[in-house]
C-alpha cells in the first residue's frame, strides 16, 4: 500500500467515524501548499465515502494571515476541513475562519499543523466508536460538577471552577460544531474569573512546540499574572503569544486527552488528544458552551499525568483521574 493510500485510509476513519459523512454530502477542504497531499488524501477519502469534495488554497503571499480571504464561499458544504500549516501569528485568522464556518452550519474539523506521520502512524487510525464510549461516559461522571482539583508530578497544582459549564467532545463532530482532527479529547470552559493555582507545562504549548523546560504559569482569579520557566527566550515568546489581548491570559479551557493512539511529539495537536494528559488554555472560548472569553487568540499548556478531582454541587468529591488512569470509566466511583 502506498503512502497515499495509507493518508487516504486514515482520512476515511475519521471522515466515517467523526465527521458522519453519508453519500451525497458536499466537503470543502481549505489547505495549503505545506499540507496539499494531505488534503488531497482527505478529497479522495471523501469521494471514496461518496462525497461530493473540492480543495481550496490559502493565498502563500499573503501569509500570516489576519482575515479570512473574501473569496472563500462556505455556502452549501456540509462539511468543512482545515488543513493547512499552523502558524503561531494566524490563530486570530483561525479563530474567525471557524466561526464562520460552523455559522454556515457544517461539520467542521479543525486541524491546523496535521502532519503525514499523524496520518500514518497512530492518532487518525484509532477506534473511534471505543474512545467515544469512555468520552461520553466521562462527560456523563462530570454533569452536576462545581471544581476540579488538579494536580500533576511536574507540579500543576489548581483550582478551577467548572459549574454550569458542561464538557464537549470532538469524538462526534455534529451539524454546526468544530472539533479537532486528529480527534480524541474532552473539554470545557471554565468560569473565567475563578481558577487559583499553577499550571506547569512540562509538555508542549500550542504552536510554540515542546517546551525546552517546564513552563509555569500563575493563576490568580482566572488571570495568568506570571511565567516563569528556565529558558527566558520561550518565556518571552510565551509572554508574547498570551499578550495580544486583555482576554489573552485569562483562562479558556480544560481539556484531557483520551486517544490511546496519540504520542507526544511536540504537536500540540496530537499531543493534547494523547491519552494520561490534561491541558488548561489561556484566551478565547466563546465556541465552548457558556464560554465568555472573546480573546483573539487561544493558546493550550499540555501537563502529563494528571489526577483529577471533582467536587459536586451537592458537596461530594470523587478521583476521576489518577496518574493519568481514568478511574470512573473502569472501576466504578472513586470517593474520598
Amino acid at each position: 500500500m502506498s503512502t497515499m493510500d495509507m493518508m487516504v485510509s486514515g482520512a476515511m476513519n475519521v471522515l466515517r467515524a467523526v465527521l458522519s459523512l453519508r453519500e451525497g454530502d458536499k466537503v470543502l477542504i481549505i489547505t495549503d501548499e505545506r499540507k496539499y497531499r494531505i488534503g488531497e488524501a482527505f478529497m479522495h477519502g471523501a469521494i471514496n465515502l461518496g462525497g461530493e469534495a473540492r480543495l481550496y488554497m490559502l493565498p502563500e503571499d499573503e501569509r500570516p494571515l489576519r482575515d479570512v480571504p473574501s473569496d472563500l464561499n462556505f455556502s452549501g458544504y456540509n462539511i468543512i476541513l482545515n488543513i493547512f500549516e499552523g502558524i503561531a501569528e494566524e490563530t486570530p485568522f483561525r479563530i474567525k475562519l471557524a466561526a464562520l464556518e460552523m455559522r454556515n452550519g457544517a461539520r467542521v474539523g479543525h486541524a491546523p499543523g496535521i502532519t503525514e506521520d499523524m496520518m500514518l502512524h497512530g492518532p487518525m487510525n484509532a477506534d473511534y466508536e471505543s474512545i467515544a464510549r469512555v468520552a461520553f461516559s466521562l462527560m456523563k461522571k462530570l454533569e452536576g460538577a462545581r471544581y476540579a482539583y488538579i494536580t500533576a508530578p511536574g507540579g500543576t497544582n489548581i483550582k478551577i471552577n467548572i459549574e454550569d459549564r458542561p464538557f464537549d467532545t470532538d469524538v462526534v463532530i455534529e451539524k454546526g460544531k468544530m472539533g479537532n482532527l486528529p480527534a480524541g479529547e474532552i473539554w470545557c470552559a471554565p468560569v473565567e474569573d475563578d481558577a487559583n493555582g499553577v499550571v506547569v507545562a512540562d509538555g508542549s504549548i500550542g504552536d510554540l512546540g515542546p517546551v525546552p523546560s517546564p513552563i509555569t504559569l500563575v493563576i490568580e482569579n482566572g488571570v495568568a499574572v506570571d511565567v516563569r520557566g528556565e529558558d527566558s527566550e520561550f518565556v518571552r515568546r510565551v509572554e508574547e503569544v498570551i499578550s495580544v489581548d486583555d482576554m489573552a491570559r485569562v483562562i479558556g479551557e480544560f481539556g484531557i486527552g483520551l486517544n490511546p493512539n496519540a504520542r507526544i511529539t511536540g504537536n500540540l495537536l496530537e499531543d493534547e488528544k494523547a491519552g494520561g494528559t490534561a491541558h488548561i488554555a489561556l484566551g478565547n472560548n466563546i465556541d465552548m458552551p457558556n464560554g465568555r472569553n472573546n480573546s483573539k487568540t487561544h493558546r493550550d499548556f499540555l501537563f502529563m499525568k494528571p489526577t483529577i478531582i471533582i467536587e459536586y454541587k451537592n458537596g461530594e468529591k470523587i478521583k476521576i483521574i489518577e496518574n493519568g488512569e481514568i478511574l470512573v470509566v473502569k472501576e466504578g466511583k472513586q470517593y474520598l
